[in-house]
């Protein structure tokens, strides 16, 4: 699995608290390895964000990504809930 960072991804990151980021870092290699494990919690999302998925990082906080291919994505936001508005 290939992955792409956007900008705003990036940035979102970076003020994470470390121990998050290190959370973030963790999910992002079992995505990697088994993107559909359950711990995960893969889902496709709806609205306005019909052509995004979702994955949750903890209980607050999860990635916004889309496919670019099929064994291929970019994560385009990290944060709670607040990442859908």
């Amino acid at each position: 699995m290939k992955i792409a960072y956007t900008q705003s991804f990036i940035k979102q990151y970076n003020n994470l608290p470390n121990e998050l980021q290190e959370e973030v870092l963790e999910k992002t290699e079992l995505f990697k390895d088994r993107k559909n494990h359950k711990m995960l919690k893969v889902h496709k999302l709806h609205g306005r964000f019909a052509s995004r998925y979702s994955f949750s990082i903890d209980y607050r906080y999860r990635i916004v990504f889309g496919y670019l291919k099929k064994d291929e994505v970019v994560f385009m936001t990290v944060g709670d809930h607040d990442v859908y508005k």
